[in-house]
């Protein structure tokens, strides 16, 4: 389960980064389509269960 939080940790933190660079690009017009700020919820929610998962096993 640990390893399961350290991913998904990990991918919070790229997806925080691709939302910062979303929301500072240069051109307005260049809209993507991924859901970063969703998927940032999403992984940090599973960084959290599976953080407590790990710890109530031990």
């Amino acid at each position: 389960m640990l390893s399961v939080g350290i991913g998904a940790a990990l991918l919070f933190g790229v997806a925080e980064v691709a939302s910062w660079r979303r929301n500072n690009r240069r051109d307005v017009e260049q809209v993507g389509f991924m859901p970063w700020r969703g998927i940032a919820l999403a992984s940090a929610a599973v960084a959290l269960f599976a953080t407590a998962f790990w710890l109530a096993g031990k």
